[in-house]
């Protein structure tokens, strides 16, 4: 079977890679009836040369592959009909944007196996770049506090070489006694995390951190059940929360009374509270200055997420009681950074963690007939329909939606 690393087309462009040159050398030695072509790039974090180097064979034609990994979405006009495609499709939540994309790929009888709907058996996500979005989001956040508050500078994320050298620079700078509130459990709340600890920041409990003062820079991680409550006022579990997100009220002011930052990487759900909203935000009570939103929800939970940021320009400024966009240094401004692509920040780092995790799940089911049902979970497309699976998107693909 043939593979193919294809050239990534959208812009701006996007630096990461599925199988970077080494994960290559070693998936050929592991599966010696596997075959693999790099599509000439002259943007990709690694080289042409680098793949040269390790064997591999670099080509401007891959319409002889059987199997296309990318990671952005591929332009309808460079999709080749009747293959498989892995890539983030950006369709599930019927975007509308990427309607025409979903119709081009059925129409040209292409299997589209989505990265963002990869699952182990118990409906896990196995495959993201999540933990490397929360790695630079919060390096991010704590540049932006120091330009928000004029107190230091570090350098841009994308001008350094990997986690190593960011965590380096954090630990160049000083904090002030300020106040860090962290939401999420998953892979991208625990990579901020990494780097908070990286900056030997205190971490304190929810207790500790609503009801005390420190001379120093603390934060908390908090999940669902610390910022929002039942309406009823029962303290069930977040399973409860999940299967009944209507029954409950955000309680997230109690965390903005007290914060500076606010790092998001909390997943929102369809019917949950929002973290706070746009009057919450005007209170006198909300004190957060700072928010790195990297879960980046527009116009959602978190209401001061008016848009998206980019790479070159990350930061800007939400005014709340105008509920417009300003410039972040602007005094009644919360400095929003809310880049929707952090990991391309990291590219060679976020490469590599997630071809680890490409390797171990995706590739072998290729080979062993998917005795795990991993691709068949995460086919969405097959004989130029919707599988059953991803029936739910037929509203979306026939325009009624």
């Amino acid at each position: 079977m043939k593979f193919a690393i294809i050239k990534e087309r959208k812009n701006p462009p996007d630096k990461r890679v599925v199988l970077p040159p080494e994960a290559c050398k070693s998936l050929l030695k592991t599966f010696p009836e596997m075959e693999i072509k790099i599509e000439s790039s002259e943007g990709r974090t690694f080289t042409d040369y680098e793949y040269t180097k390790k064997g591999l064979e670099i080509t401007n034609d891959v319409n002889d592959c059987d199997v296309m990994l990318g990671v952005k979405e591929v332009p309808i006009d460079a999709l080749i009909a009747n293959k498989k495609y892995f890539f983030f499709s950006h369709t599930i939540k019927k975007q509308p944007y990427n309607r025409d994309l979903l119709l081009a790929i059925l129409d040209k009888n292409i299997e589209l196996y989505d990265h963002e709907v990869i699952t182990n058996k118990k409906e896990i996500r196995v495959v993201a770049f999540g933990r490397y979005a929360g790695i630079v989001g919060a390096y991010n956040g704590i540049r932006t506090y120091g330009l928000k508050t004029k107190s230091f500078i570090l350098p841009k994320a994308v001008n350094l070489i990997d986690q190593k050298d960011l965590i380096a620079e954090l630990q160049n700078i000083t904090l002030p006694n300020i106040k860090i509130v962290l939401t999420g459990k998953g892979r991208v709340s625990n990579g901020a995390k990494e780097m908070l600890d990286g900056m030997h920041i205190k971490e304190v409990s929810v207790d500790e951190y609503l009801s005390q003062d420190f001379n120093e820079s603390v934060y908390t991680q908090i999940d669902v059940l610390d910022y929002n409550k039942r309406k009823d006022g029962k303290v069930i579990d977040m399973y409860d929360f999940f299967n009944n997100p209507t029954e409950y009220v955000g309680d997230f002011m109690r965390f903005a009374r007290v914060s500076d930052v606010y790092i998001a990487c909390h997943f929102y759900g369809t019917g949950a509270p929002y973290i706070y909203t746009r009057n919450d935000a005007k209170s006198q009570d909300f004190k957060i200055k700072v928010v790195a939103d990297i879960s980046c929800d527009i116009d959602g939970p978190v209401a001061s997420t008016i848009r998206s940021s980019t790479i070159a320009n990350p930061i800007y400024g939400y005014h709340p009681i105008d509920e417009k966009e300003v410039d972040y240094l602007n005094d009644g401004a919360i400095a929003v950074m809310a880049v929707d692509n952090l990991p391309n920040e990291l590219p060679k780092d976020a490469s590599i963690g997630f071809s680890e995790s490409f390797i171990e799940y995706v590739i072998p089911a290729f080979f062993n007939n998917d005795q795990d049902g991993v691709l068949e979970r995460a086919r969405m497309t097959q004989n130029g329909k919707l599988t059953k699976r991803f029936s739910y998107l037929q509203d979306y693909v026939d325009g009624k939606e």
